[in-house]
């Protein structure tokens, strides 16, 4: 498997306290550890088990992934928006594996 690939969608732009849509999408292909190969072996779990968003080092949104979503799983929320300021995205593997990325946006 390719390295699994994050990307997100946030506006540029807003005005004080809008409430903006983020779009996130990750690559990866979620073995739900209940499926076999060809010889009749279980295939390991790995899975993307937990995404976060912060935005100026503050949570804004956040959840736990269960084996039964699907491969390269899409995430949408709103977000209130008071100020300028930067969105970072974490999303953590069965193997420990960390992937981030940031989004900045400007409130004015």
């Amino acid at each position: 498997m390719a390295d699994p690939k994050p990307r997100v969608k946030v506006p540029k732009k807003a005005s004080k306290d809008e409430i903006i849509a983020i779009k996130t999408l990750i690559s990866h292909k979620m073995e739900s550890g209940q499926r076999k190969d060809k010889e009749g072996n279980l295939i390991p779990r790995q899975i993307i088990n937990k995404f976060t968003c912060e935005f100026n080092d503050k949570m804004v949104f956040g959840c736990d992934l269960e084996p039964a979503v699907s491969a390269n799983p899409y995430l949408e929320f709103n977000v209130r928006v008071p100020e300028s300021g930067t969105f970072k995205f974490t999303w953590v593997d069965d193997d420990g594996s960390v992937y981030e990325t940031e989004s900045k946006i400007t409130v004015g």
